[in-house]
């Protein structure tokens, strides 16, 4: 669910580091690591509308990183959406 349906952006797991102690450089011992635990790093994904090429519009998980490169075309709000004119 907490995927980019554009770019496939999921979680990435690591560790959560905690230390205690001063730093050498402030006149401490070092510091020493105290607790280790697994964390997950989770993309920034929104759900918005999208306009696709055969001009349907659908609910889809994008990362906002691919919103801001132009790889997803929003929707037009209804309010201000006019059909264009069959010529």
């Amino acid at each position: 669910m907490r995927t980019c349906s554009i770019c496939k952006k999921k979680p990435l797991t690591g560790n959560s580091i905690v230390r205690r102690g001063l730093a050498k450089k402030t006149g401490g011992i070092g510091k020493k690591i105290s607790g280790i635990t697994r964390r997950r790093f989770f993309p920034n994904i929104q759900k918005v509308k999208a306009l696709f090429l055969n001009g349907t519009v659908r609910r889809i998980n994008v990362c906002v990183s691919c919103l801001k490169a132009g790889k997803v075309k929003k929707a037009p709000s209804r309010r201000s959406y006019t059909p264009a004119a069959a010529v």
